[in-house]
């Protein structure tokens, strides 16, 4: 399945290339369409995490209908549990997202987690990287698996970290792992009223204490939005917007996404050969760093190649 083909096919045949890269990740079609693909970026990435229950699926649902109302395109991948049994994804976030499945400008794609703790799925990246040059806008919904869930920062643009009123997360956020992922925070259920104010007043001074003197070019928002009635959606929007334009300044977007694209490469090796594979790159005299344009399935394969010669 080719790019051109994707993009004139439609949603069914977007799903059975998702398939596709699930079933044989390395096979020779497979690692030809997210070659071509990776070439052509055209969406803004944005991941959605936090605990679960926090309201992450009616948040992303309310953006897919934000997002579709002003003419953008959205594809949208929901990492869920698994099934012990069959290592299937448990909840079917595509249901729990609701959306127009006659809309061929939005696309919604349930993936399992499986055994993984970041929060996504194996083929993750691979996902988001087809949809990402087929769509205006990709959002990414994590498991909510809860303080280990950081695996979002590597593949999304814009992070989104959900707190809801009233359970402590504005406390939880005081932990250096899960201060430094989003780029935005917001309250949910806002409709509850105080209660969604005192908890975004709260992640605010905890944001002022935990990220003092270290803000960089870009201090971390918080909204309170409510999924129910609307309350701040197009505020949420906007701020995502306003991300987006600031990543496009002074080549930030391309820095952010060549460091993520450093870290796919390490982990995916990690994985495949353990540390010690890592360890023997540098004995081989390779380096798992990319030089500026270098796509990292590419390099990803060159590394395995020589990672798998017998010694």
């Amino acid at each position: 399945m080719t790019l051109a083909a994707l993009r004139t096919d439609g949603k069914r045949a977007l799903a059975t290339a998702l398939a596709g890269l699930e079933r044989d990740p390395d096979g020779e079609a497979s690692q030809a369409l997210l070659d071509a693909a990776w070439r052509e970026p055209r969406a803004h990435v944005v991941g959605v995490t936090g605990p679960p229950g926090v309201g992450k699926s009616s948040l992303c649902a309310a953006l897919v209908a934000a997002w579709r109302r002003s003419g953008k395109t959205v594809g949208v991948i929901a990492v869920d549990p698994s099934s012990r049994t069959s290592g299937g994804a448990l909840l079917g976030d595509r249901v729990r997202i609701v959306h127009d499945g006659a809309d061929e400008g939005s696309f919604v794609r349930s993936m399992a987690a499986r055994d993984r703790l970041g929060g996504l799925a194996d083929q993750t990246v691979a996902a988001m990287v087809v949809m990402r040059a087929l769509f205006d806008r990709v959002l990414i919904e994590t498991v909510g698996v809860g303080q280990s869930e950081t695996d979002v920062a590597g593949v999304a643009d814009t992070v989104v970290f959900c707190v809801q009123p009233g359970s402590g997360d504005s406390l939880q956020f005081m932990k250096a792992g899960i201060v430094e992922i989003p780029h935005l925070v917001v309250v949910t259920k806002a409709d509850v009223g105080a209660p969604a104010e005192r908890a975004r007043a709260d992640v605010a001074g905890a944001l002022s204490l935990a990220t003092a003197g270290e803000a960089g070019d870009w201090p971390v928002r918080t909204l309170a939005v409510s999924s129910r009635n609307g309350a701040g959606i197009d505020g949420l929007v906007a701020a995502l917007e306003a991300h987006r334009e600031h990543l496009a300044a002074d080549a930030r977007l391309a820095v952010a996404r060549h460091r993520q694209s450093e870290g796919w490469v390490v982990q995916s090796l990690r994985d495949r050969f353990g540390r010690d594979g890592i360890a023997r790159l540098g004995r081989l005299g390779l380096d798992p760093a990319l030089t500026p344009g270098t796509q990292p399935f590419q390099r990803l394969r060159e590394l395995s190649l020589a990672l798998e010669r017998p010694l």
